[in-house]
């Protein structure tokens, strides 16, 4: 039965493949010269290219993080403190545990959610950590105070705010109209 199965999936696959390479399509609709083709594939949705300059949108087009004002001011905010992880598409920024003295019993640690890209009050859910121990064995771990949040926000949105306002007037492009016809 088992071994059934295996075959019935290694011929779907071929099937899948077979079909996906175009096999038994029609000759006459495919241009004979390979640049004729790859541009007709192109514009049907069916290739790609890595580095297209007439990309006129869709799916290709990334916003990445460093373009992304609410991102680069979170990470300055805590730039200090060592990353556990820094997921862009995830939307999750979360900090080590951090101590400023090393031999330290206390510590904190950050985790900041994008909830949107947009600059507003409601765009991060961050959540901070403290921790003291004892002794190496018995730690205590509790959610801090709303206070530290909201500094927080406030601090990473005001920077954001400056990133955006900074690369607005750096991608501003004035409009030098059409000149009179004659």
């Amino acid at each position: 039965m088992n071994k059934n199965l295996r075959n019935v999936a290694i011929l779907g696959s071929l099937v899948i493949f077979l079909y996906s390479c175009g096999m038994g399509a029609d000759a006459r609709q495919f241009p004979p010269d390979a640049e004729s083709r790859v541009k007709k594939n192109i514009e049907e949705g069916r290739g790609f290219r890595i580095f297209d300059d007439n990309n006129k949108g869709g799916s290709g087009n990334f916003d990445f993080a460093s373009s992304n004002s609410l991102w680069r001011a979170s990470l300055d905010t805590i730039d200090f403190m060592p990353l556990a992880s820094a997921n862009y598409s995830g939307g999750i920024i979360i900090t080590d545990w951090y101590s400023s003295d090393t031999n330290s019993s206390e510590a904190i640690k950050i985790s900041i959610r994008f909830l949107t890209n947009e600059i507003r009050s409601d765009a991060l859910d961050i959540k901070v950590f403290y921790k003291k121990c004892a002794t190496n064995e018995s730690c205590k771990i509790i959610e801090k105070s709303e206070n530290i949040k909201k500094q927080l926000s406030k601090k990473i949105l005001t920077k954001a705010a400056v990133y955006e306002k900074e690369t607005k007037v750096k991608n501003f492009k004035p409009y030098k109209g059409k000149g009179t016809v004659k």
